[in-house]
C-alpha cells in the first residue's frame, strides 16, 4: 500500500510507523506527505492501536523537507504553492492529534522538518550521538509548518535559541531545549522507547484519547488560522528570491550570496 512508509503492528497493539526512504535520508516528499496524512487516519481508526512509535530507517531520522520537492515549487503558481504547503500542514496535524500516544523513536539526525516530526509525538526519545537543527535559514526558508508545534514542544524562549540560526547541535542540548525528553546510547535506545510504551498499555484508550485532547486545547492554540498562517509563511518563501538561490547552491554545491 504505501511506497515510502511502512506499519508494523505487534500483538499488544504497539504500531511502529517507518520513515522508510532512507537513500533520501527520509526527507518528506510530496508522496510521502500523502503517504503519512493517509497513515494517520489508518491509525487513529484501528481500534486495535494502542500505542504509536515513530520510528525511520537507514542513518537519518528526517533530513527535513525534499528539496526536490521544495524546487518544484519555483516555478508552480500561486494556488498549486498553498495546496503543496498546506499538505505538509495538515499532515502535521493529523499525526499531532492523532489520538494515541505517539512516541519518537529519534535514532539518527534531525534536521527541519525531522525536528517537527518529532515535536508532534507526545514525548521523544533520541539516541546521543545525533545532530539536530533546524536548518531552513541557511537555504533561504523558514521552519514555518513546523512552527507550532516545535514552539508548543520548546516555547518561545528555548525556541528563539536555535530556530533562526541555523545552528547544528546535540543531543544532550536537544533535550536541554525540550526538543528531546532523553538522550540514551544508542544500544539503549529500544530499551527506553519500551519504558515509555508499556505503561499505556495500562491505561484505558479512551482515557488516553481524551486526556490527549483535552491537553491539546489547554495548551498553545494550533487551529485552521495558525495554519493557514504557516502555509502563507512558507509558500512566501518559495515565491521570493533567497530560497531559490539556497536551494539552487545546495544542489549546485555552491555558496550562496549570504554566507561569509
Amino acid at each position: 500500500m504505501f511506497e515510502t512508509i511502512s506499519i508494523e503492528c505487534d500483538a499488544r497493539g504497539v504500531a511502529t510507523l517507518w520513515l522508510d526512504r532512507a537513500e533520501k535520508h527520509n526527507a518528506l516528499s510530496a508522496q510521502m506527505i500523502a503517504e503519512l496524512t493517509q497513515a494517520a487516519g489508518q491509525l487513529a481508526a484501528d481500534e486495535a492501536v494502542r500505542v504509536v512509535v515513530l520510528a525511520a530507517k537507514g542513518k537519518t531520522f528526517c533530513a527535513g523537507g525534499d528539496l526536490g520537492w521544495m524546487r518544484e515549487q519555483f516555478e508552480a503558481d500561486s494556488e498549486t504553492r498553498s495546496s503543496e504547503a498546506a499538505k505538509l500542514a495538515h499532515m502535521l496535524q493529523a499525526l499531532n492529534t492523532l489520538p494515541k500516544p505517539m512516541i519518537g523513536r529519534v535514532h539518527g539526525n534531525a534536521f527541519g522538518g525531522g525536528l517537527g516530526m518529532a515535536s508532534v509525538c507526545d514525548v521523544a526519545i533520541g539516541a546521543d550521538h545525533i545532530l539536530l537543527g533546524f536548518t531552513e535559514t541557511r537555504l533561504g526558508l523558514i521552519p514555518a509548518t513546523i512552527g507550532p508545534y516545535v514552539c508548543a514542544r520548546m516555547g518561545e524562549d528555548k525556541a528563539r535559541r536555535v530556530f533562526m540560526s541555523g545552528r547544528r547541535f546535540g543531543a544532550d542540548e536537544g533535550v536541554t531545549l525540550n526538543l528531546l525528553a532523553r538522550a540514551v546510547p544508542e544500544v539503549e535506545l529500544d530499551t527506553a522507547i519500551e519504558a515509555e510504551v508499556a505503561p499505556y498499555l495500562e491505561c484505558a484508550p479512551g482515557a488516553v484519547a481524551r486526556a490527549k485532547a483535552l491537553l491539546r486545547h489547554l495548551g498553545p492554540r494550533i487551529d485552521d488560522s495558525v495554519i493557514a498562517h504557516t502555509v502563507e509563511e512558507l509558500a512566501a518563501c518559495w515565491r521570493g528570491e533567497e530560497a531559490p538561490e539556497g536551494i539552487g547552491a545546495f544542489f549546485g554545491k555552491s555558496k550562496p550570496s549570504w554566507t561569509s
